[in-house]
């Protein structure tokens, strides 16, 4: 039900006519992003505990792992467009991610349209001036930390777990993501 409504919802803000970003804070982004990209994951680490008899503690504990593991895995994926090396200058990329949700929300609505009609030529956007004056501001360092901070909160879930191959696994993907140099 949470990844079809968070579909759904993704969905009708993209056919809007003329839309270009949404007015969304970050508190908003991550229920969105939890519909569509985290509940899957966090209902399924938590079955397989219900499956394995496991009381509603250590259920609860690998909801919060897969929950903000999926939060870290998707702000990576939305920060590849501003941190990779090779990024093709004129690749689009996703107008409501986070680093984008971020940067408007230091800016301001008004600033940060004014910024995208800058960058505007002949009604096209300039991704590589835009990616640029975002680089700029602090949605790329604030998704940084977002990520990390999602990273460790998925980490601190695992510690209710006792050491082994499957935990330093799980650990392991936690350190993929939210490495960034």
């Amino acid at each position: 039900m949470d990844l079809v409504q968070g579909v759904y919802h993704e969905n009708s803000t993209s056919a809007k006519e003329n839309h270009i970003t949404e007015d969304i804070g970050i508190s908003t982004w991550k229920k969105q992003t939890f519909l569509s990209h985290g509940a899957l994951l966090a209902k399924s680490c938590q079955a397989a505990m219900e499956l394995a008899k496991h009381d509603a503690d250590v259920q609860d504990m690998a909801f919060q792992y897969g929950k903000h593991m999926a939060m870290s895995h998707k702000i990576n994926s939305d920060l590849q467009p501003f941190i990779k090396e090779k990024t093709s200058d004129s690749m689009a990329f996703n107008l409501n991610s986070a680093p984008i949700v971020l940067h408007q929300e230091f800016l301001g609505r008004d600033l940060w349209i004014k910024q995208i009609g800058e960058v505007q030529e002949k009604g096209r956007l300039d991704y590589a001036k835009l990616r640029e004056t975002i680089k700029a501001g602090k949605g790329v360092t604030s998704a940084i930390d977002l990520c990390r901070y999602h990273g460790n909160k998925a980490l601190e879930a695992l510690e209710s777990f006792p050491p082994s191959e499957a935990r330093s696994a799980l650990e392991n993907i936690v350190f993929a993501v939210t490495r960034f140099s």
